[in-house]
């Protein structure tokens, strides 16, 4: 497919940038000033996704290393381990369906939400206790996140 024909967040989509060809009905940009057309896909709505993604993300990645740490150190068996592997493979494919299609940005931003993620695993699954500055820390990376993954960009 030519650069031309493109559609998407990484390319123009020149076949309806002309008055002559109006884009198909039902169609428009999702807010104000989005780079890409669709159905009707509202920020909010993409927004909540992607922060259920990023939940989901976290429990298979921190879930399967868990279970890998379980199965090794704590001597459970391979077959902890094995469904350690299998929830880390579900991580690995549940990051591809974030709404950005920018592997480092959603990495980046992924980061902040393990870190926070990994002490709310240790406080329910092992009894651990943050302290103040395991609380700042991870709020900091939260917002982080946020700043990576949502604030507005231009064109």
């Amino acid at each position: 497919m030519t650069r031309e024909r493109r559609s998407g967040w990484g390319g123009a989509d020149r076949r309806f940038d002309s008055p002559l060809r109006p884009r198909p009905t039902g169609f428009r940009r999702p807010y104000p000033g989005a780079r890409r057309w669709s159905t009707g896909t509202l920020p909010g709505v993409t927004v909540a996704r992607s922060i259920a993604l990023f939940v989901l993300a976290a429990v298979a990645e921190i879930g399967g290393a868990w279970l890998v740490w379980q199965g090794v150190r704590e001597h459970r068996g391979w077959v902890w381990i094995g469904l350690g592997v299998i929830a880390l493979g579900a991580y690995g494919f549940v990051a591809t369906l974030q709404p950005d299609p920018h592997f480092g940005r959603i990495l980046a931003a992924y980061g902040g939400v393990f870190v926070a993620g990994s002490l709310a695993w240790g406080m329910v699954a092992d009894g651990f206790r943050p302290d103040r500055y395991d609380v700042i820390g991870a709020l900091i990376c939260l917002v982080g996140v946020a700043v990576i993954m949502y604030a507005p960009r231009a064109g």
